[in-house]
């Protein structure tokens, strides 16, 4: 008896110190409340585990905790929280104004990126080998962000092993830096190197500078999911050196830059990423020369971290080396890891 009355003692107690979640629908979770992110309730089910709860499914929560709250001027604040009917309360003052609020709990300022392989044999009749390594690290600050991109593509093809032809041998190294000046206002430099030895270019050197406007950054709509797409406008020097015959084996020139990239991630598919990018430079005294790049794709996660990438890639150069084509396409099918 005397055991009995003790383990209901602790039962009790530890139900007294436990955050209830009540829902709409008029059940309750009991366990440990925490982050709200993406407007959904981080919370740790003593009966369920660790799951998401979407505020609009939340009638009330019992208890109020400090969170962090991130402004659309990129500034953050600590305030103690509650949900009340599906929004945040702010404790004694009622209803928190969500206008100004670009996010609540942001995740923390790490290094993202991504390594992805791609490779394709043939034996028989025709023998062919491709491979492709493309990889980004990337990261964002309050008023920064820091993209680096390489990419590395090699092909050959012939009748037999020792009767084969190099098809592709590229590389491309980029690292850009943008800083916000206000949340969609930002200016960037940019680097980058190419090499293509089947386009007979030894180098190309590109410097830019010029600014940018971020119209959505991780924007998530409720019915449809999260977006980002930003636009830029610059001018970049740029340096060519080519190999064999052609009309300047060095050589270079001032271009202005257009650019653009959008992401979407569906919000009943959160595993899967959407991505396109382009980029034209037209030569400022030579308007009929220009560079221009794009691609078009999609990740998806298969397990864990480990994740496919399928893209179409685009590339090209007005005036080409001697003999050479005007445009590259490549059709990019590889696994790989995102952290």
């Amino acid at each position: 008896m005397k055991k009995t009355l003790i383990i209901g003692a602790v039962l009790a107690t530890s139900m007294a110190f436990a955050d209830k979640v009540t829902l709409k629908s008029g059940s309750y979770l009991t366990g440990e409340a925490g982050l709200i992110q993406a407007g959904q309730l981080l919370f740790k089910s003593d009966d369920l585990g660790d799951i998401k709860i979407d505020l609009a499914n939340i009638k009330s929560l019992d208890v109020a905790k400090s969170h962090k709250i991130l402004y659309k001027d990129n500034t953050v604040e600590d305030k103690i929280l509650t949900v009340k009917d599906g929004e945040l309360w702010q404790e004694g003052s009622g209803k928190l104004d969500m206008t100004n609020v670009k996010a609540t709990d942001p995740a923390e300022e790490t290094w993202h990126g991504s390594v992805n392989i791609a490779y394709n044999a043939s034996r028989g009749n025709t023998y062919q080998d491709s491979a492709a390594v493309v990889a980004n690290v990337n990261r964002r600050w309050e008023k920064d962000r820091l993209n680096v991109d390489f990419g590395y593509y090699y092909g050959k093809t012939g009748q037999t092993g020792s009767e084969t032809q190099k098809t592709e041998d590229r590389w491309d190294v980029e690292a850009k830096h943008d800083h916000f000046w206000f949340p969609t206002v930002y200016n960037y430099e940019d680097l980058r190197w190419e090499r293509d030895m089947i386009q007979n270019l030894n180098a190309r050197y590109r410097v830019g500078l010029g600014g940018g406007y971020q119209w959505l950054e991780n924007t998530e709509f409720e019915s449809t999911g999260k977006w980002s797409f930003n636009q830029e406008l610059g001018v970049n020097w740029i340096k060519e050196e080519f190999d064999g015959p052609s009309e300047a084996k060095k050589g270079g020139f001032c271009a202005l830059r257009y650019g653009h990239h959008f992401s979407y991630i569906p919000k009943w598919i959160e595993s899967v990423e959407l991505f396109h990018t382009f980029e034209i430079l037209p030569q400022v005294d030579e308007w009929e020369k220009f560079l221009a790049t794009a691609d078009v794709g999609f990740t998806t996660k298969i397990i864990y971290d480990f994740d496919l990438i399928a893209k179409f890639e685009w590339d090209y150069n007005s005036r080409p080396a001697a003999n050479r084509k005007k445009d590259d396409t490549r059709f990019i099918v590889g696994f790989g890891y995102k952290w």
